[in-house]
C-alpha cells in the first residue's frame, strides 16, 4: 500500500488530478479496490494494462490516447522522493511547455542505473543505461517531464539488446534535439530506488524515521486532497471512519481535530 501511495502523493502535491496508472495483467481488481477512480482523492485515476514488460518508454505508447497530445510526467511506482524543497522544483518542471526535465541524484552504484554524462559547463552530453564504466555518479532518478512531442518520439524508438524501449534512449533523443534540461536533487532531498531488498529496507526505515519524529504521515493521499482543497472535512471524515482502528485512520481524524 505505502508503496503505490508514495508516487501517487507525488503527482498529487505537484498538483496533478488526471493520472493513468499502468499495471500488470490481472491487478486491475486490486487497483481498484484501494484506489478506485479516484474520486475519493478529488482526482481522475485511470488504468491500462501492460502485457509484456518492454520497458519504461513503452508507458507512452500505452498512454497514448490518454495523454491526447499534452505534456505529461511519468514517475516509476517503484521510486520515492523526498525533500524540503522538492515539490518546488518539481511543479518548475510541469510548468514547462517547450522542454522536457529529468532528475539526477548522486549515487555510489551509478552501474544500476541511467548514468548522467556532463560535457563544459555541467551540460548533459549523454545518458547511458546500466553501464559497465560509469561515466559519472550521477544517476537518473524516476520521475521525468515531458513536453506534448513524447509519444512521437517513443514511437521512433527501437528495442534494445535487452528487448526493451529504453526510457535512455527516449531521453537521448531530447539531448540530441536541445530539449532536455536536468536538474540536481543535492542534499537536502532523498530518492530511493526500492528495486532491491536493501533499498526497501532503506526506505522503509527512513520513512518510519521521519513518521516517528514527526508525528506525521509520508505518502497520504487523503492529506494531500485535503490540504489541496480537493475533498473537505466531511469527505475527510468519512475516510478517517474507514480505517479508524488503526494508527491511518486516527492520523486522519487527528487532522480535522487539529483544525477546530
Amino acid at each position: 500500500k505505502p508503496l503505490i501511495y508514495y508516487p501517487l502523493t507525488t503527482l498529487m502535491l505537484i498538483g496533478i488530478k488526471n493520472i493513468l496508472i499502468i499495471i500488470n495483467p490481472g491487478e486491475e481488481k486490486l487497483f481498484q479496490k484501494l484506489l478506485g477512480d479516484g474520486t475519493k482523492f478529488g482526482i481522475n485515476l485511470n488504468y491500462k494494462v501492460q502485457n509484456e514488460p518492454e520497458g519504461i518508454a513503452q508507458a507512452f505508447l500505452i498512454a497514448d490516447n490518454f495523454l491526447n497530445g499534452d505534456n505529461s510526467v511519468l514517475i516509476l511506482g517503484d521510486n520515492i522522493f523526498y525533500g524540503d524543497n522538492l515539490i518546488k522544483k518539481l511543479r518548475e518542471a510541469s510548468n514547462k511547455d517547450n522542454s522536457s526535465t529529468i532528475f539526477g541524484y548522486e549515487v555510489k552504484d551509478p552501474e544500476r542505473y541511467g548514468v548522467i554524462e556532463f560535457g563544459k559547463d555541467n551540460i548533459v552530453k549523454s545518458i547511458e543505461e546500466k553501464p559497465l564504466f560509469p561515466k559519472s555518479k550521477y544517476a537518473v532518478t524516476g520521475i521525468y517531464f515531458y513536453d506534448k512531442n513524447v509519444v512521437n518520439y517513443a514511437k521512433n524508438i527501437s528495442k534494445s539488446n535487452r528487448g526493451e524501449l529504453e526510457i535512455t534512449d527516449l531521453n537521448n533523443i531530447y539531448i540530441s534535439k536541445g530539449k532536455l534540461e536536468t536538474e540536481i536533487f543535492g542534499r537536502g532531498s532523498a530518492w530511493f530506488d526500492t528495486g532491491t531488498h536493501d533499498s526497501l529496507l532503506e526506505a522503509s526505515n527512513f520513512i518510519y524515521t521521519l513518521e516517528k519524529r514527526q508525528s506525521l504521515k509520508i505518502g497520504c493521499p487523503e492529506e494531500v486532497a485535503w490540504r489541496n482543497n480537493w475533498i473537505n472535512n466531511n469527505q475527510l471524515k468519512t475516510l478517517s471512519e474507514a480505517s479508524i482502528k488503526n494508527e491511518y485512520g486516527k492520523y486522519l481524524r487527528d487532522l480535522l481535530l487539529s483544525q477546530e
